[in-house]
C-alpha cells in the first residue's frame, strides 16, 4: 500500500473510533428524570456524590445543568457576529455541563478541583457547582434546596445577586422560575424511579 493511502486509511479510523458522543446530551427525554439517569447511570453517581459533598440536592443540579447546557457536555454559547455575517468569537468563554466561565472555572480549580478537572467530565462539572452553590449558601444564605434563587445567583454571580441585577431581566426571572418547576418535577419523578 502507497504511503498517502496508508496514511489516510490510518486517519479515517482514527476518527472513526471518535469520543463515541461521551459528551452528547442523552437521547432520553430530558423532561424524565428517571429515563436521563437510567440510560447515563454515571450522572446520578455524580449528582449523588456532589449531595453528599456540598449538600446540594440531586434534583436542584440536574434542574441546573438541563437549563445551563441541556446535559451536553460540549455545550458553548453561540457566536457574535460583526456586521452579521463575520464572526468575532463566542458571547462569553462559559463551557461544558455547568456552563462555567473561564475564570470561575479557574477559581474553582485552584481552592478546590485541581489543574485536571475539566468542565465537560460530570463528575467534575457537578462538583464545581456544588461547590459554587455551597459558597452562595454561606455568603448569601440560600438554602441549598431553593433552586430559584440558587440558579439566579448562578447566573448573575453572587455581587450580581447580592444588587439584585436580575431583577432588570424579566426573561432571566421566568428563567429562573423555570429551573425552579424542574427541580421540583424531577424531584418528585426521582422519588418514584428509585
Amino acid at each position: 500500500m502507497k504511503k498517502p493511502l496508508r496514511a489516510l486509511v490510518i486517519v479515517l479510523l482514527a476518527a472513526s473510533c471518535g469520543g463515541g458522543g461521551y459528551n452528547e446530551p442523552p437521547r432520553a427525554n430530558l423532561d424524565d428524570a428517571c429515563a436521563i439517569v437510567r440510560e447515563r447511570p454515571q450522572y446520578y453517581r455524580a449528582f449523588k456524590q456532589v449531595e453528599r459533598k456540598w449538600g446540594v440536592p440531586v434534583h436542584v443540579q440536574m434542574a441546573t445543568i438541563h437549563q445551563e447546557s441541556k446535559f451536553d457536555g460540549d455545550a458553548r454559547t453561540p457566536f457574535r457576529y460583526s456586521l452579521g455575517v463575520i464572526p468575532i468569537g463566542r458571547q462569553s468563554s462559559a463551557f461544558g455541563y455547568s456552563q462555567a466561565l473561564d475564570g470561575t472555572w479557574k477559581e474553582y480549580q485552584d481552592q478546590q478541583g485541581g489543574r485536571r478537572t475539566r468542565r465537560d467530565r460530570i463528575y467534575d462539572a457537578t462538583d464545581f457547582m456544588g461547590w459554587y452553590m455551597r459558597q452562595t449558601r454561606d455568603d448569601l444564605g440560600i438554602s441549598l434546596s431553593d433552586a430559584r434563587n440558587q440558579y439566579l445567583a448562578y447566573h448573575e454571580g453572587r455581587t450580581g445577586f447580592r444588587r439584585g441585577s436580575y431583577n432588570q431581566k424579566a426573561w432571566l426571572v421566568r428563567v429562573a422560575d423555570n429551573v425552579d418547576q424542574r427541580s421540583r418535577m424531577y424531584q418528585a419523578q426521582l422519588v418514584r424511579c428509585r
